[in-house]
């Protein structure tokens, strides 16, 4: 990968590991979770549907896809946005990040439902295994405790991010990034602009909850998803993603350095058996797979293999990934 490809995959890992310590900021403040999440979506639209509009045929996509697409968005955003933004009342930002890195082990036990028939391998399962144990380090001592909501919030967050992808797998492959974002943006914030009206602050934020809020739609969705397009242009789709593998360090990062968040032995184990676990479950399998000759017919995957099983479940949609932005 080029100079200018680790810069970007830098840049990623950063913009998708610091929501969660935004998010803890917003909340803490007393915003209400729908007041966050209308506030990310409407800054995030405004800014990117005016380039979804740009690349034409905006209408005839969304009267075509538009059934997957709210699917998407439900799975995407519209559910796993509030319920992580109304867990981090109650829950460090840490934790909640180190939770949402369990999406690709939940990705790789759902892809079995949908048609993925892949053989896991020994190697996938350690994973599978690694993963889960270190979610349980996390939770089980909260599980007594009044966070035990809370804990359930991210985990149902972290399976709407693994079920996201797998739809825009199936059903979205044709749709352009901005043009399958936008509108998804667009719909959660006026389903999210009642319940925000209601609960409006009657006294202005502080700098500090206003510029996470700015943070979240301006940095973490707007301008990572333009970015993220940026990375698979210069690394291809397949190496584009494995940043998401930095983002729950940016996250602890984020809350022990401006939040005081404790650093403890178990939120260190969890951290190494989740991303341990996240790094073996996804793994690409080494049989089953021969190396080619690469010609403008083929894929635009970054290391030149394609797959010989039949059946198997598409190559995920660049740009469709999930953890968009926490």
């Amino acid at each position: 990968m080029t100079a200018r490809g680790w810069f970007l995959f830098s840049l990623m890992g950063v913009l998708w590991g610091i929501p969660y310590f935004m998010i803890k900021v917003a909340v803490d403040s007393d915003l209400s979770p729908s007041m966050v999440v209308f506030t990310r979506c409407a800054l995030g639209a405004a800014l990117l549907l005016p380039f979804a509009v740009r690349q034409g045929g905006l209408p005839r996509v969304l009267k075509t896809h538009w059934r997957p697409m709210l699917a998407f968005a439900c799975v995407e955003i519209l559910g796993p946005w509030w319920t992580l933004t109304d867990a981090e009342r109650r829950i460090s930002s840490s934790t909640a990040g180190l939770l949402i890195a369990a999406v690709p082990i939940i990705g790789a036990l759902l892809a079995r439902f949908f048609g993925d028939t892949e053989r896991l391998g020994p190697r996938r399962l350690t994973g599978l295994g690694l993963g889960l144990a270190g979610v349980a380090v996390l939770t089980v001592p909260h599980l007594r405790g009044g966070d035990a909501w809370s804990l359930t919030e991210v985990m149902l967050t972290a399976l709407g991010y693994a079920i996201a992808p797998l739809i825009a797998a199936r059903h979205l492959r044709e749709v352009p990034t901005l043009q399958l974002i936008a509108p998804c943006l667009v719909l959660a914030a006026l389903v999210y602009a009642p319940a925000a009206a209601a609960t409006w602050p009657q006294t202005m934020p502080d700098n500090k909850t206003l510029a996470s809020l700015a943070g979240l739609g301006v940095i973490c969705t707007a301008l990572a998803f333009v970015i993220f397009l940026e990375l698979i242009r210069e690394a291809g789709p397949t190496r584009a993603v494995v940043f998401t593998y930095v983002n729950p360090a940016v996250a602890v990062a984020a809350g022990v350095t401006f939040l005081d968040e404790p650093l403890t032995a178990d939120v260190l184990a969890a951290f190494t058996l989740i991303l341990a676990g996240s790094f073996l479950a996804t793994a690409a399998p080494t049989s089953g797979t021969r190396r080619v000759t690469w010609s403008a017919r083929q894929t635009s995957r970054a290391d030149g293999r394609v797959k010989t099983p039949q059946g198997a479940l598409p190559e995920e949609r660049p740009g469709s990934t999930g953890q968009g932005g926490g």
